[in-house]
């Protein structure tokens, strides 16, 4: 599922806020307290939520390899530096 196809609601809520939301979600759907319709709503949900969280994760990771990119590349001109 691709950014633009996650509601904007979903979009803006923090990787602990999704979370949180997505715990709330399952806790209703185990106990069986909403109808069918309902549910495949909530299940839907689920999935935007779970989306949202993987392209949160996705863009940590390509910040932290930029960053660690960035650190070894100077270790290894202030390593080049010392040597001459």
């Amino acid at each position: 599922m691709k950014t633009k196809n996650i509601p904007g609601d979903i979009k803006s809520k923090s990787l602990k806020e999704a979370k949180n939301e997505i715990n709330d979600i399952l806790s209703k759907l185990e106990k069986n307290d909403i109808d069918l319709d309902k549910s495949m709503d909530q299940y839907k949900r689920l999935v935007e939520l779970n989306h949202h969280i993987d392209n949160l994760f996705k863009s940590k990771f390509k910040d932290i390899s930029a960053m660690t990119k960035k650190i070894k590349n100077r270790k290894i001109k202030k390593n080049r530096d010392a040597k001459k």
